[in-house]
C-alpha cells in the first residue's frame, strides 16, 4: 500500500474501517493497518486518504470493480550498473520489455524488446524503448511507474518521453482500462 496517512491513533479489532479526524472532527481517511512489534495493537497505525476512499467508493457504486488504468507492457527497471553493461543511453528509467499486443503502449508505438540475451538463468528481451518521463514526473524504476499509473485515471492522456536507440522522443498514450 503506499501513501498512506501514519497515525498514532490506536487501531483496534472493530475500528479498522474507522474514520481517522483531524482536530477539527472532519474525516481525513479510513484507519486499515497498525504494524506492531509486540504483536499487540500499540504500533504505527495507518489510514488510507479520504480522496483515495472517496474515488474507490465512487468507483464501486457505480462500476461495482474499481477501474484501473493500463499501459499494457512489461518491463524492467534501468539502473546505472545495468546501463552500462548494456551500453543504454540513459541510467534510469523502465526498459520496456514487451508490449502487449493492442494495448495503449502498442497502439501509441512503444516498443518492446527484439533480442534474446541470457543473464545467469535469466532470459531477457532488450532492445525496447526506455520510459524516462510521464507527464513531467521522472521515472526512475519499475516502482515509481507502478506509483504514477495509482494516481492516473482511465481516459487520462499521458505524454511519455523515451529513449529509443539513444534517442529521445515524445509518444502520446491514451490510457484504458486493465483487463
Amino acid at each position: 500500500m503506499e501513501d498512506l496517512i501514519q497515525t498514532d491513533a490506536a487501531i483496534n479489532p472493530g475500528n479498522s474501517g474507522g474514520p481517522l479526524l483531524n482536530s477539527d472532527g472532519e474525516v481525513i481517511g479510513i484507519n486499515t493497518a497498525i504494524f506492531s512489534l509486540s504483536g499487540g495493537y500499540q504500533g504505527i497505525g495507518f489510514a488510507i486518504p479520504i480522496n483515495r476512499a472517496k474515488y474507490v467508493a465512487t468507483q464501486l457504486i457505480t462500476l461495482g470493480r474499481v477501474a484501473r488504468p493500463w499501459l499494457g507492457i512489461t518491463g524492467i527497471s534501468v539502473t546505472p550498473g545495468l546501463a552500462e553493461g548494456l551500453g543504454l543511453a540513459v541510467e534510469q528509467g523502465v526498459l520496456v520489455v514487451k508490449v502487449f499486443r493492442g494495448s495503449p503502449a502498442a497502439n501509441a508505438g512503444l516498443r518492446g524488446g527484439n533480442r534474446e540475451v541470457i543473464i545467469g538463468s535469466f532470459r531477457l528481451l532488450l532492445g525496447g524503448d526506455i520510459i524516462t518521463v510521464i507527464d513531467g514526473h521522472k521515472i526512475t524504476d519499475m516502482h515509481e511507474l507502478g506509483r504514477l499509473m495509482d494516481k492516473l485515471r482511465v481516459g487520462d492522456t499521458v505524454t511519455m518521453r523515451i529513449s529509443r536507440n539513444g534517442r529521445a522522443l515524445n509518444l502520446k498514450v491514451g490510457l484504458r482500462e486493465r483487463p
